[in-house]
């Protein structure tokens, strides 16, 4: 599984910038859970990468921000009972994060008025919901 991760198109991070570590997992497996090293922490230094570049670094460290630890970002897989099954889960999610943390900005919202229609439909239904509410007064005027 030594293979390089593949994010986009565009961006590509060789095998040797990730790491992995194996433990014992909790969850199902019978008597072999105790000797299995089932789950996997991959980590990818995402501050020192020399294959992302700069633009793309920037903007993944700003996102990343709360998830990153010295500019570390680490995925914890022990959904499944194998760990070449984990391998691979950590692998996807790790890749879906940094392609979602690469997506560009999007475009800046432009503040619009409300219509005069809008604004009367509004007002109209707050008339209704007050008289339905006055009609619970038991007064009768």
């Amino acid at each position: 599984m030594a293979d390089d991760l593949v994010v986009s198109r565009s961006l590509v991070i060789p095998a040797a910038e990730l790491s992995e570590r194996f433990s014992r997992s909790s969850g199902p497996g019978g008597q072999g859970v105790n000797t299995a090293d089932t789950r996997v922490e991959l980590s990818f230094d995402l501050a020192s990468s020399p294959s992302v570049p700069a633009y793309l670094q920037e903007r993944m460290l700003a996102r990343l921000a709360p998830r990153l630890v010295d500019g570390v970002v680490t995925i914890a897989a022990s959904e499944h009972r194998t760990q070449l099954a984990n391998r691979r889960a950590a692998r996807e999610r790790l890749a879906s994060l940094l392609r979602d943390a690469a997506l560009p900005p999007s475009p800046e919202r432009r503040a619009t008025r409300p219509t005069r229609g809008s604004k009367e439909r509004r007002l109209g239904a707050k008339k209704r919901r007050g008289d339905i509410k006055k009609g619970r007064q038991g007064r009768f005027e």
